[in-house]
C-alpha cells in the first residue's frame, strides 16, 4: 500500500479544488465531527427562518442570497 503525504497547504489546495456542493458537504462532515450538535441547530435555525419569513407572507427558498440578507438585516433591526 502507498502512503501519500501531503502538508496543510497542499491539503487546502485540493479541497480548493472542489466543486462547490462537495466542499459544502465536507465543511459538514468536518463540523459533525467536532461539534455534534452543530447539525441539530442548523436544522433548528433553517426551520425558524423558514417560519419567521412564511408569517410574514415570504417563500424563504425562492429569495436570492442577497435578499435574504436583506431580510436578516431588515429583522435584526426591528423595533418591538
Amino acid at each position: 500500500m502507498v502512503t501519500l503525504t501531503l502538508n496543510e497547504e497542499q491539503v487546502l489546495d485540493l479541497v480548493r479544488q472542489l466543486p462547490d456542493e462537495r466542499r459544502a458537504w465536507l465543511f459538514q462532515q468536518l463540523l459533525q465531527d467536532e461539534w455534534p450538535a452543530w447539525t441539530e441547530l442548523a436544522s433548528y435555525g433553517q426551520d425558524r427562518v423558514r417560519a419567521v419569513a412564511a408569517a410574514r407572507g415570504v417563500n424563504w427558498d425562492s429569495l436570492s442570497d442577497e435578499e435574504r440578507e436583506e431580510r436578516i438585516d431588515t429583522l435584526l433591526h426591528e423595533t418591538s
